[in-house]
Order: structure tokens, then C-alpha cells, then sequence
């Protein structure tokens, strides 16, 4: 699977059921939201659980061989074995950090079919994943709690960093700032992974929005927008998350412009404001759209 193709999947979110998804609660996590250690945790705890499934289940279905004839390096199944184990350690410690109430793994439904498509989820995954831990940071006010999550967000950056550059050739960043992603629009990238939570999993504030896609993402050009069926898109604004600016763009004709300076990946929703992303405005998502760029920093 290309990395093109498997960022167009991406994007096709669908709106997360109640029992397809961890138990959320009637309304959306905002800024006027408490959100205490535990609940952190827990939703970090949703990536990482993710990913120890991803690497899982990968590891137990391809060998050293296939990893090989499907003409990856031959050192790299090695180092998911290692990514693997710190997955499970992560799980672990945040999981003890939890205790009683921690979060449990999921049942979940990941599109990959051989070595080549596993390693392109995992970098995929692994960027959503920085990019939650990264988001939730403004959050983290007990130092034992904040230094857990930098520690964990480091090494995860590291993980996706290798996936992306040394294993698949792609862009090891998208610029000089990681993208932080809010809770929700975070929650909606990796729910669409989540086929069944245990009924026994703590009820958490977060929900997934309905689906949105934007088809052939080029920069400074115009790309096709569509949405759930019950969202209006036409004179609404899609908001490019890239680093850490944001940019609106009105869609016309069901169509938006690609920001001209878009460069690696970007994050974008669809929002009822012009100049608002959060919670109240936004209205669809999350499409993940990629503009590759070669070794000099020029767009391909």
C-alpha cells in the first residue's frame, strides 16, 4: 500500500459508534473541561494500546522472511521487535500510573496485509499517536505525570521518525514544529481503528466526528471535499492543523485550496468558523492530507 493511498484511507473516517469505540461520555472534551491525571493517562493509554496491537499482531504474522521478500531492509523487523517491547512497557507503566481504573485494550480492525502495508499503518499510526501525546501536554499539571508523558513522547517520536525515514523512504517531519492535536480530533483517527472496547472500560470524555475526506491534496490547488451525509460542507471553512499554525480555507463548489505552503502531513477538519477550531465550531473530520517533499525541502 502507498503511503498516498493508505493517508486517503485514513481520511475516510466513518462516526464512531458507542460500541465500536471506548465509552464516551454525552458531551465533548473543551477548554472549559477538567481533565484530571487519570483521564490523561487513559487517553494516552487508547494510542498506545493501538499501537501494541498494530505491532502485535504485525510481528506474529510476517517472519523474518516475508519481511524480506517483500523488500524491506533486513534489519527492520528487528527494530519493530524492539519498538514492540517498548509498546508493552508503556502499556504497562501507564497502566500501573492508572491502576484499578486503566483502560483495557480494545478489539481493533487494522488494513494491513503484508510487511510493506504494516510498515506504512505504523508510520502513519505513529505520527497520530505523537501528535496526541503532544496535544495533551498543555494538560499535564503533576510533574510525576508530565515527566511519564515526555518520556513516553520522546521515544515515540523517535519510533516514528525511523519508520518514516530509514523503513519507507518518506519525510521524517513535517517542518520544524510537531503538530498537537486536541483530544477529540485525536480520538477521531484512532477510532476508526476500533472494532469493540470491554464493557468494563472507565467512561471517558472524549467522541470521534463524523467522516470527512479531501481527495487528491496538492499544494495551491484545489481538491475535492466530501462528507457524512448529514454535514453540510458547501461555504464552510476546512482548518489545516500543520505545526503550529492553523489555516482556514472556505469551500467552494465542494472544493478547497490546499494551502500553498503545505509541506509533509497536516490535519484538517471541517469547522463553521472562519477564524475557530475547537470543539464548537467544528463539524467533520479528521482528513489527513500529505504533500511530499524531497531531500532539499522541495515539494515533489
Amino acid at each position: 500500500m502507498k503511503f498516498t493511498s493508505l493517508i486517503a484511507y485514513a481520511s475516510l473516517i466513518s462516526a464512531a459508534s458507542a460500541s465500536a469505540v471506548p465509552k464516551v461520555s454525552d458531551s465533548s472534551t473543551n477548554s472549559s473541561t477538567v481533565i484530571g491525571d487519570a483521564t490523561i493517562l487513559n487517553f494516552l493509554l487508547i494510542f498506545e494500546n493501538l499501537e501494541n496491537a498494530l505491532y502485535t499482531g504485525a510481528l506474529g504474522s510476517f517472519t523474518q522472511d516475508d519481511f524480506i521478500n517483500d523488500g524491506l531492509p533486513t534489519w527492520s523487523r528487528g527494530r519493530f521487535e524492539q519498538i514492540s517491547a517498548h509498546e508493552q512497557a508503556i502499556v504497562a507503566s501507564l497502566s500501573d500510573a492508572v491502576g484499578s481504573n486503566a483502560i483495557q485494550a480494545c478489539n481493533y480492525s487494522l488494513p494491513y496485509t503484508s510487511p510493506s502495508s504494516f510498515t506504512e499503518l505504523a508510520e502513519f499510526i505513529s505520527g497520530v499517536s505523537v501528535a496526541a501525546h503532544l496535544g495533551v501536554s498543555q494538560y499535564n499539571t503533576n510533574s510525576e505525570t508530565a515527566t511519564i508523558a515526555a518520556s513516553v513522547l520522546s521515544t515515540k517520536a523517535r519510533h516514528a521518525a525511523w519508520i518514516a525515514a530509514p523503513v519507507n523512504k518518506h519525510n521524517a517531519w513535517s517542518g520544524a514544529f510537531d503538530t498537537p492535536l486536541s483530544f477529540n480530533v485525536a480520538y477521531t483517527l484512532a477510532a476508526q481503528y476500533m472494532s469493540g472496547c470491554p464493557s468494563t472500560n472507565p467512561s471517558l470524555p472524549f467522541t470521534a466526528y463524523p467522516s470527512l475526506t479531501i481527495a487528491n491534496a496538492t499544494a495551491g490547488q484545489s481538491a475535492a471535499v466530501s462528507a457524512a451525509s448529514n454535514v453540510t460542507i458547501e461555504g464552510q471553512y476546512i482548518a489545516f492543523f500543520s505545526g503550529l499554525s492553523t489555516t482556514f480555507v472556505q469551500v467552494q463548489e465542494g472544493q478547497v485550496v490546499i494551502p500553498n505552503d503545505s509541506m509533509g502531513i497536516s490535519y484538517a477538519v471541517l469547522t463553521s468558523s472562519k477564524s475557530l477550531a475547537d470543539d464548537s465550531t467544528i463539524m467533520a473530520g479528521v482528513a489527513a492530507v500529505q504533500v511530499d517533499f524531497n531531500s532539499y525541502g522541495l515539494r515533489e
